[in-house]
């Protein structure tokens, strides 16, 4: 916790002292208390700064938190692989925003309640809510830049903390607290926060917008058909699905509704075709490239969201495919190198059965190829994702070498990335992507064969996208949460 400056006297908001509940419902509506009392306080106090310059007192309050303490092993559902602390002991989790991770604070403090048969303890943690982050919901607020006012702002209030905000417990190399105290969920608030604001950012859609089913592409054309697809849902009322929001935070409730385009795109437009519950489907544009891959997924994963997949183009590998076959990937061979200080190479990022069988599925649904059929136009096997677009260009006889190797089958920019970052941050993962290319083979993505490629392809890549999520969201969210994404002492929370 950062000292304050020592010639100011601390103020900090009247907070009521940590509490013991068994009731989910009542832990989150403590959460909810303490956290809106905070950001209140912090944010009254800044606007009075602001208007009337330096005060007297440096103003702190602090992030709820969330604790148990558990002196017997749990007798638990073995199939369960969240849900319940792996040994006896004391383990929290600082808490931001408990008006949008409501849910999913609710089961996972229900889960280990039941599991552990003891209360959770709901209080103000020791972790300081930086005033960015507690200004951030209010559009008319603005934290100014360093030097624009007549005083120093840290010393005034909180700002954000690296000590608190990185993805040690998600990287599994987090220390117990002082006194022993190991992490109950897998981001601390203040990573949490600072996600949230860089999807605001990245997006231009507001984080409720997001929903729990989440597909990445890399170009426009997919985000037209999707479009498209969501003004048709939404004059289905048997669809399930209530909205279509894009950047801006434009919703549109009808297939007739406007939907502008902003002036200034941002760098990863989302769209978000919502249900009420939350279990509708997202798509985020993230361009090209393994950098603006690992930045979306870094980001969305404190979501929690339920799965995401990954539907681009890709470099066909084999003189056997051909332009518009799909690959799916069932291994990948990475050579992004943007997570190797996260996530070693050597190790392995397994294909997930479910996700691998609601893509084929719906592969053989929407193409009406089945069974041995299925080969005419779709391969699985390992896709190799690279950090150089131009990678043709170069002395072929190494990387061609390794792809030969590897039996890879296909290539491009995105995909290992967004397969790693799932299995780092234990969110299931899957890729289908089409061929546009075969630059080994002399067909390379040419102007006029890219238009009518993109013309015939992307809609019924999307139309798969779409089914495969559709499958997976009639699935109990622990089967797909299996213990192939969970280590061997794993955080309780999902």
């Amino acid at each position: 916790m950062t000292a304050p400056q020592a010639n100011l006297p601390l103020a900090t908001p009247d907070a009521p002292d940590a509490e013991s509940f068994s009731d989910a419902d009542a832990a989150v509506r403590r959460l909810r208390e303490l956290h809106g009392a905070a950001v209140d306080f912090l944010s009254g106090k800044f606007s009075e700064t602001i208007a009337s310059g330096r005060p007297a007192a440096k103003f702190r309050a602090f992030y709820p938190e969330i604790r148990i303490t558990t002196r017997s092993f749990a007798a638990v559902d073995s199939r369960l692989s969240f849900g319940h602390v792996p040994e006896p002991g004391t383990y929290a989790a600082t808490v931001t925003r408990p008006d949008l991770f409501g849910n999913y604070l609710r089961e996972q403090i229900d889960l280990v309640i039941r599991n552990h048969g003891v209360p959770v303890r709901i209080g103000p943690s020791e972790t300081p809510i930086p005033i960015h982050f507690a200004v951030s919901g209010d559009p008319e607020v603005a934290v100014p830049q360093s030097g624009a006012l007549k005083f120093p702002l840290r010393d005034i209030f909180d700002v954000p903390d690296l000590a608190t905000t990185n993805d040690d417990i998600a990287n599994g190399v987090a220390d117990p607290d002082p006194d022993g105290t190991r992490p109950l969920a897998p981001f601390t608030a203040q990573r949490v926060d600072y996600s949230l604001a860089r999807l605001r950012h990245y997006t231009a859609t507001e984080a409720e917008h997001f929903q729990n089913h989440v597909l990445f592409t890399n170009y426009q054309f997919y985000v037209d058909e999707f479009e498209a697809f969501a003004r048709a849902a939404l004059d289905d009322p048997g669809s399930g699905y209530t909205s279509f929001v894009g950047p801006g935070d434009h919703v549109i409730t009808e297939s007739g509704g406007t939907m502008p385009v902003p002036e200034k795109m941002p760098q990863m437009p989302s769209y978000h075709l919502r249900r009420d519950d939350d279990q509708g489907i997202s798509l985020v544009n993230i361009g090209v490239g393994p950098s603006n891959a690992k930045t979306a997924t870094d980001h969305i994963a404190v979501l929690r969201p339920h799965v995401w997949l990954m539907l681009g183009h890709c470099a066909g590998l084999r003189n056997s495919q051909s332009l518009g076959d799909f690959v799916l990937a069932h291994a990948y061979l990475r050579e992004d190198h943007v997570l190797d200080d996260d996530l070693p190479v050597w190790v392995p990022i397994p294909a997930l059965a479910e996700v691998q069988i609601a893509l084929e599925n719906a592969v053989a649904e929407v193409t009406e190829y089945d069974g041995y059929e299925l080969k005419r136009i779709m391969r699985t096997g390992t896709v190799a994702t690279i950090d150089n677009r131009n990678w043709e260009l170069r002395d072929q006889s190494g990387p061609v070498q390794r792809l030969s190797q590897s039996r890879a089958i296909a290539l491009d920019m995105e995909s290992g990335t967004i397969a790693a970052n799932g299995f780092r941050f234990r969110v299931p993962y899957g890729t289908l992507l089409c061929v546009s290319d075969k630059p080994l083979h002399g067909e390379l993505k040419l102007p006029g064969m890219a238009t009518n490629f993109y013309r015939t392809q992307i809609s019924r890549h999307l139309r798969i996208g779409i089914r495969a999520m559709e499958h997976l969201r009639g699935m109990p969210i622990e089967r797909l949460h299996s213990r192939k994404l969970r280590s061997f002492e794993e955080t309780a929370f999902l």
